[in-house]
């Protein structure tokens, strides 16, 4: 199954609860816009390479569209595609003003050098800057991109619109960023986790967690999980999972993975498992963190966690998602439990449309404050409609887009 037909199978059950109208539906799951470019780029070595760029606008009916943008080999126009969908229902869910979009450029990140990359990132601005902006599409980092990649973004864009830094979020705080932005997605896993412990009659203190991912996202949930007194028990990356059944020290983790080139490769005081079986240890919480598509049809049956919460973009495939259901596992779907990137990137875009700068404190109290709410929207509609927590989600934001469609009207 495809990256784009999973979600549309997530809306459909959605839309079915809604008993959407047929033509509502074919307008709200079609693109707006499906945007590919070439990308001619001049290499280290001297070598002209021509990449691939896509940007999909999936739907502004309620404010400019907003998605991250990718650098990964794997990238390709159904992946986006489907991102670019869930953007649109995580934005609705947590009721800020955008649409959704999605974007990337199929690279290999990891073997690029920062000039090729910033070259890359320039290119990619000229072929689409007609197309973007602050009240049109506002992109973000994701995958194999970060805060200095935005910086390059919004000074190549400045060349054709003069300034104007509302066009991206997830700068750097020196380049008209906001604080808290690098934290916002982890942290905002981290108080989405607390609460459904709570919401499922279990202790925060002492409740085990294992999260698969140590990038920006895994690390900041495990600090957030570590200082709420939950025991992280194993972590991981591309080296693969580092596990203690007593529990890992996750600053020391930390500091061992920058001093180490961003790595966990031969972290001490834990064992040695592979990505595969850390998705399977018997804890508490299980956290995907890192790719899509790890929770499958079959190894959804070993899965121990009585709660999964969904940090990574698409981590359970719908075969997964039945098997897990039926078992009784709860699943946060990401496009509430990841929602905390896109909720301080709005802070940073009204940020920069006021030129007022946010102090951390404001952010993360907005934070807290606009996920808690939308989290409790979504259990309660779970509860009372008797559906999962992941239809739920889709209902609330589909039900949003489909409320500002019609007001606007169809022309």
């Amino acid at each position: 199954m495809k990256a784009s037909e999973a979600v549309q199978r997530y809306f459909d059950a959605a839309a079915d609860e809604l008993d959407l109208s047929a033509d509502m539906r074919t307008l709200l799951s079609t693109p707006e816009r499906e945007i590919t470019v070439q990308l001619p780029v001049e290499m280290d070595d001297g070598r002209l390479v021509s990449l691939i760029g896509y940007r999909v606008q999936h739907n502004r009916a309620r404010g400019p569209m907003k998605g991250g943008l990718r650098y990964h080999h794997e990238v390709d126009l159904d992946e986006v595609r489907s991102l670019a969908s869930l953007m649109t229902w995580k934005t609705a869910v947590v009721n800020i003003p955008f649409g959704g979009a999605k974007g990337g450029v199929t690279v290999d990140s990891r073997v690029i050098s920062s000039r090729e990359k910033e070259r890359i990132t320039r290119k990619f601005v000229d072929e689409i800057h007609e197309l973007i902006g602050p009240d049109k599409d506002i992109p973000a980092p994701d995958m194999g991109t970060d805060h200095e990649v935005m910086a390059w973004f919004v000074n190549q864009y400045n060349k054709y619109a003069g300034f104007n830094p509302a066009v991206v979020t997830g700068k750097p705080v020196e380049h008209y960023g906001i604080p808290g932005r690098e934290e916002a997605t982890g942290r905002g896993v981290g108080i989405q986790t607390v609460k459904a412990l709570g919401r499922l009659g279990r202790k925060v203190r002492g409740a085990t967690v294992a999260i698969q991912g140590f990038g920006n996202v895994g690390s900041h949930t495990a600090k957030f999980l570590a200082e709420a007194e939950c025991k992280v028990v194993a972590i991981s990356d591309l080296s693969g999972g580092y596990y203690n059944p007593e529990g890992l020290d996750v600053m020391e983790a930390v500091r061992y993975a920058r001093e180490h080139h961003n790595s966990l490769a031969g972290f001490p005081k834990a064992q040695h498992i592979t990505n595969h079986d850390l998705l399977e240890l018997d804890v508490t919480v299980l956290i995907p963190a890192a790719l899509g598509g790890v929770i499958t049809g079959e190894n959804a049956h070993r899965i121990k966690a009585s709660l999964i919460i969904e940090a990574a973009n698409s981590p359970t495939r719908p075969e997964a998602d039945d098997i897990l259901a039926a078992r009784g596992i709860h699943i946060l779907p990401d496009i509430l439990a990841n929602a905390g990137g896109v909720t301080v990137s709005y802070f940073e875009w009204a940020q920069n449309r006021q030129f007022y700068q946010w102090n951390l404190n404001r952010v993360r109290g907005e934070l807290d404050h606009m996920l808690a709410t939308a989290f409790e929207q979504v259990w309660d509609l779970s509860t009372e409609r008797k559906v999962t927590l992941r239809t739920a989600a889709f209902m609330v934001g589909i039900q949003r887009v489909a409320r500002a469609t019609e007001l606007a009207g169809v022309v």
